[in-house]
C-alpha cells in the first residue's frame, strides 16, 4: 500500500518532470512530422491494440509496444514515440483495472516511461544515430538502432524494480518471471520492430497494415502462451496443495497449510476459513497479509458478511469491486478491500464450510481463481472431514469411555515421550506423578449399585479436573484409580495437590441417583480415597518408573495405614 506522502510526491514530479520532457523533446529532438498525422495516428491505433493484451506479473502489467515503439522513435522521433507510448499506458492501466485509489500510478507510469524514451534517445545519438542518415542502414546506424532497443530494455526493467523497491516494498528479484517473459518477447518484436520501420521507409502507409497486424497477432498469441502457462502452473500447484492437505491429519494444519498456500497462490489481503458449528459459522483461520492481525469477531449468523450469504444460498460469490456488493453491509468486511471470492467448503451433498478471500484491488480475481478456489475448496471439504475422523478416532481411542479422562495407554505413551524428551535434552527438571484410589469402592458398588459407582466415577473426575486444571494431565488408571501427572513439580507442590484433593473427596458427599436403594430419591454417599505419590528424579532413575513408585506408595503407604490419606515413596524407604 503506497502512503499519500508518496502519492502526493508522485503527483508533483509528475507536474514538474513531465512537461519538461516533452518541452526538451519537442525543441530538441523533434523531426517533421510535415503531412504525416494520418501514419502517425495509425501507429497509435496499433499500439493501443496492442496495448489492450497486456500480461499481468505480480501486479505489473507488460504490453508488448515496444517493438512499435522503436519504429516510431526512428521515423518520428522523440517527441511522438512519447505521446504514443503515453496512450498505450492509459490503455494498459484502463484495461487492467486502475481505479481512484489508484490513479497515481498514471502519473508515475507517465514519469517512469517518458525518462526510459529520453534515456534511450540519449544513448542512440551517443552511439551516432541519426534520423537524418538512418535509411542508409550503415553498421554505425544499426548498432544505434541495437543500443537504443537494448537501452530501453534495461531502463525499464531498472525503474520497475526501483518503484517495486521504493513504493510498494516488495521483495525484488532481478531474474523474476517479469524480466524473463520481457526478455523473450523482445528477442521477437524488437526485430519485427526494426522491420517495420524498414518497411514503412520503403513502401509507406501500407507497411504499417503489413507488420501493424501481425504485430496484433503476436501480442495476443504472447498473451495466450502466457494464460496457458498460467493455467498449468495453477493445476500443478493446486494439485500439490491437494495433496499436502490430504497428508495432514490435525484440522489446525489443515487450516494452516490451506491459508498459507493460497495467500501465496492468489492476490490476496485478507482470508477467512469458516466451518458450520451450532447454526453458525465460527472461523476457524484467519490471514491479513499487511498487518498480521487477529479477526475483531469469531463468528457470523447466515445471511451475514460475504461468507453468511454464501452458506445461506450455497451460491459461490465473485466480486471485482466495491460497487458489485455496495449493498452487503456488515461491520466485519474489511473497509478497504474491493475485490471478494468467497465459496462453499461441501462435503458430500452438505456445505460443511466457507472460505473467502478478499483484495484490496480491483479485478484482482479472475474466472480462473474462481475455478482454482472451486477446486482447493473441494480438496479443503475432503481434508477437514478427515481431520475430524481421525481425531474422533483417536479421542476415542485416548479416552476413557465413561468419565471422558485419558486413559491408561495414553498417560504411558504421555510419559515415555516425556522420558525421550529428558535424554536428548538432558535436562534436570522434575515431574511428580499421584495414583488415586477410591476406598471401599466395591462396597459402594455392593450397596447401591454399579450404575451409583459410575455416577461417582464420572463426579471424581470432575473434582480431579477442577481442582487440577491445566497444572496437569488426568488419566483413568482403571476401575476406581486415577493418575495424574504433574510437569515442572516438586514434591512439596505435589503434597499439597494431593491433600486438597484428599480433603475435597472426603469432605464433600458425592450425590447419586441411579441407585439400587427402593424407595428413595437422590443419595448422598461419603468416600474416601487413598493417594500415593512419586517424584522425578527423586524417586526414580526414568519418568516412565513414577506410576510403579506411586502405585506402591498408595497401597502399602496409604492403604495398609488406614486409607484416607497421602502417601511418599521415599517415605516407604525411611519406614
Amino acid at each position: 500500500m503506497v502512503s499519500k506522502s508518496k502519492m502526493k510526491l508522485i503527483w508533483i514530479l509528475w507536474f514538474i518532470l513531465w512537461p519538461v520532457i516533452l518541452w526538451l523533446s519537442y525543441n530538441y529532438y523533434y523531426v517533421s512530422m510535415e503531412g504525416q498525422f494520418i501514419d502517425i495516428l495509425l501507429f497509435a491505433v496499433f499500439m493501443g491494440i496492442v496495448a489492450w493484451f497486456p500480461l499481468t506479473i505480480k501486479d505489473n502489467p507488460i504490453f508488448f509496444v515496444n517493438g512499435i515503439s522503436i519504429a516510431v522513435f526512428l521515423t518520428f522521433g522523440l517527441f511522438v514515440e512519447i505521446i504514443l507510448t503515453q496512450i498505450a499506458i492509459f490503455i494498459v492501466l484502463a484495461k487492467t483495472g486502475v481505479g481512484k485509489k489508484d490513479n497515481y500510478r498514471y502519473p508515475l507510469n507517465m514519469v517512469m516511461f517518458s525518462l526510459v524514451s529520453v534515456i534511450g534517445a540519449g544513448v542512440f545519438v551517443q552511439l551516432g544515430g541519426s534520423h537524418q542518415t538512418i535509411s542508409n542502414q550503415s553498421e554505425e546506424q544499426v548498432w544505434a538502432i541495437f543500443g537504443y532497443a537494448i537501452t530501453i530494455f534495461i531502463a525499464n526493467q531498472f525503474f520497475n524494480k526501483l518503484i517495486d523497491k521504493a513504493f510498494y516494498k516488495r521483495k525484488v528479484k532481478i531474474f523474476d518471471e517479469g524480466l524473463r517473459w520481457e526478455f523473450i518477447s523482445s528477442l521477437l518484436i524488437i526485430p519485427v520492430g526494426f522491420v517495420l520501420f524498414v518497411l514503412y521507409s520503403e513502401i509507406g502507409r501500407a507497411g504499417i497494415f503489413y507488420l501493424g497486424i501481425p504485430f496484433v497477432f503476436i501480442s495476443v498469441i504472447l498473451m495466450l502462451l502466457y494464460s496457458y502457462k498460467e493455467i498449468n502452473r495453477y493445476l500443478e500447484k493446486t494439485g500439490e496443495i491437494g495433496h499436502q492437505l490430504t497428508n495432514r491429519m490435525e484440522l489446525s494444519s489443515v487450516y494452516n497449510v490451506f491459508i498459507n498456500e493460497i495467500s501465496e497462490l492468489l492476490p490476496i489481503d485478507y482470508a477467512f476459513i469458516y466451518i458450520v458449528d451450532n447454526n453458525q459459522l465460527k472461523l476457524e483461520q484467519f490471514y491479513d497479509l499487511e498487518n498480521n492481525t487477529e479477526a475483531s469477531f469469531s463468528s457470523l449468523k447466515r445471511n451475514e458478511a460475504f461468507s453468511g450469504k454464501v452458506w445461506a444460498t450455497g451460491n459461490s460469490l465473485l466480486y471485482k469491486r466495491t460497487s458489485d456488493w455496495a449493498t452487503v453491509n456488515s461491520r466485519k468486511i474489511p473497509s478497504d478491500i474491493e475485490s471478494v471470492l468467497s465459496q462453499p467448503v461441501e462435503y458430500g451433498e452438505d456445505i460443511i464450510g466457507v472460505v473467502t478471500v478478499e483484495s484490496k484491488q480491483k479485478k484482482a480475481f479472475e474466472k480462473l481463481h474462481f475455478q482454482i478456489m472451486d477446486i482447493l475448496t473441494n480438496y479443503l471439504g475432503v481434508a477437514v472431514e478427515n481431520a475430524k475422523n481421525y481425531e474422533l478416532t483417536k479421542s476415542q481411542s485416548e479416552r476413557d469411555g465413561l468419565t471422558q479422562l485419558y486413559n491408561l495407554r495414553y498417560m504411558e505413551n504421555l510419559l515415555e515421550d516425556y522420558d525421550d524428551n529428558l535424554n536428548q535434552k538432558d535436562s534436570s527438571e522434575s515431574f511428580s506423578l499421584l495414583l488415586l484410589d477410591i476406598d471401599h469402592f466395591k462396597k459402594v458398588n455392593d450397596m447401591y449399585g454399579h450404575e451409583a459407582g459410575n455416577e461417582i466415577l464420572c463426579q471424581i473426575a470432575e473434582c480431579l479436573t477442577r481442582l487440577i486444571g491445566d497444572r496437569g494431565v488426568i488419566a483413568r488408571y482403571g476401575g476406581e484409580e486415577f493418575v495424574v501427572f504433574l510437569p515442572n513439580s516438586g514434591l512439596t507442590e505435589t503434597t499439597e495437590i494431593a491433600e486438597t484433593l484428599r480433603t475435597s473427596i472426603a469432605d464433600n458427599p458425592f450425590i447419586v441417583h441411579k441407585h439400587i436403594i427402593n424407595n428413595t430419591g437422590p443419595l448422598k454417599v461419603s468416600i474416601t480415597s487413598s493417594i500415593g505419590i512419586s517424584v522425578y528424579p527423586n524417586h526414580c532413575e526414568t519418568v516412565i518408573e513414577l506410576i510403579r513408585h506411586a502405585d506402591r506408595a498408595m497401597y502399602i503407604g496409604a492403604k495398609r495405614k488406614g486409607r484416607n490419606r497421602v502417601a511418599i515413596y521415599e517415605d516407604l524407604k525411611t519406614s
